[in-house]
C-alpha cells in the first residue's frame, strides 16, 4: 500500500469475526440512559464491535466534547464536520450517568478538537472532578487526543488526577500519512513520555490498529518506542473498515497470530498487554489497569 493513497483491497471477513451479540436488561439500561441524557459513546459514535457486550455488562466509554471531529483520519467512522462549542453541563451529566450506573471503572474519551485553545483539556479536567465528586470509588482513565503536543494543557489534565493516561499510537510510522495525516508518530511518543516525566507512577496506556498493512518488524520498532516513552499497557486489535469511504481491511490475523504477538509485546516489558480480533481501547480496561498498578507496584 501506498501512503497517501488509498488502496482498492478488499478482502472477506473471516470465520472467527462472526460473533453472537448478547443483549438483555442492562444493554437496555445503559442504552436508554445514554440517549437519555444527550451522552455520547464512542462505543456507538465509532461503531466498536464490542458495545453490545460492554452494555450488556453495564459498562460504556465516554466520549466527551460532541460527535464532531476536527480531523478526518482515514480509519475513524466519527463525523468529521465543524464542531459545535463545548457544552458546560456536560462533566456533570456524565458524572451522573457514571453514578446512576454504578461504574466501578470509567473511560472518558473525546472527538480531536484542534479548534480549542486548550485541545478540550480543560473539559477533560471538568470530566474527572465531576466523577470524582459524585461517584468517588470509580476509577478513572482518560483517552485523550495529542493536544497538538501543548504540555501546558496536558499538565490540566494530569492535575485532575485520572488512574490512566491513555493516547493511542494507532499504526506504524510508515502508515500515518494514509491512517492518520493530520497526526505525528513522534508526537504522539512524545506526549506519552511527558506523562511519565511529570508523573512516573501514572500508568500509561496505548494501542494499535493491526491489518491495516503493517509488517511484524514495523510492529516490535513501536512497541520499543512505546517502552521507551514509558508506556505501560499496549492494546492490539484487528482494524474493521466501519464504511465504504474509510480505509479497506489489508488483512485479517487469526487469534492464534494476536496471541503470539501479544506474549512478544509481554516480553518486551509491558506490564500489560490485551491482543486480539475484537480488542479495543477500552476492552477490560479495568483489568489491564489492575495488572499493571500491581506489576509497577512491585
Amino acid at each position: 500500500m501506498v501512503c497517501g493513497q488509498r488502496s482498492a483491497i478488499s478482502v472477506g471477513k473471516p470465520g472467527w469475526l462472526r460473533r453472537r451479540l448478547p443483549a438483555g436488561p442492562e444493554y437496555e439500561n445503559v442504552r436508554r440512559l445514554l440517549h437519555g441524557s444527550g451522552l455520547h459513546t464512542v462505543c456507538q459514535e465509532a461503531k466498536c464491535p464490542n458495545q453490545f457486550e460492554c452494555f450488556a455488562r453495564g459498562t460504556a466509554t465516554f466520549m466527551i466534547l460532541g460527535d464532531r471531529c476536527s480531523r478526518n483520519c482515514g480509519f475513524c467512522a466519527v463525523r468529521h464536520e465543524a464542531p459545535l462549542p463545548p457544552d458546560p453541563d456536560e462533566p456533570e451529566r456524565v458524572a451522573e450517568a457514571v453514578a446512576s450506573l454504578g461504574l466501578r471503572y470509567v473511560v472518558i474519551t473525546s472527538v480531536t478538537r484542534d479548534d480549542l485553545a486548550d485541545g478540550g483539556a480543560s473539559a477533560f479536567a471538568a470530566t474527572i472532578r465531576a466523577v470524582r465528586e459524585k461517584a468517588p470509588a470509580a476509577q478513572v482513565e482518560v483517552l485523550i487526543p495529542d493536544l497538538q503536543g501543548d504540555w501546558e494543557a496536558l499538565s490540566v489534565i494530569l492535575a485532575a488526577g485520572p488512574h490512566v493516561l491513555n493516547h493511542n499510537i494507532e499504526t506504524v510510522p510508515r502508515l500515518y500519512p494514509l491512517v492518520r495525516p493530520q497526526a505525528r508518530y513522534l508526537r504522539s511518543l512524545a506526549l506519552l513520555a511527558e506523562v511519565k516525566r511529570v508523573m512516573p507512577h501514572m500508568v500509561c496506556k496505548s494501542g494499535m490498529m493491526l491489518g491495516l498493512g503493517e509488517s511484524v518488524d514495523e510492529l516490535r520498532q513501536v512497541w520499543n518506542d512505546l517502552r521507551r516513552a514509558g508506556c505501560d499497557i499496549l492494546t492490539m486489535g484487528q482494524y474493521l473498515q466501519p464504511s465504504p469511504a474509510n480505509l479497506p481491511v489489508v488483512r485479517f490475523l487469526p487469534p492464534e497470530e494476536f496471541a503470539a504477538l501479544r506474549d512478544e509485546a509481554l516480553f518486551r516489558g509491558f506490564a500489560g498487554v490485551a491482543s486480539g480480533p475484537f480488542v479495543r481501547s477500552s476492552y477490560e480496561a479495568d483489568k489491564l489497569w489492575r495488572q499493571a498498578s500491581k506489576s509497577l507496584a512491585d
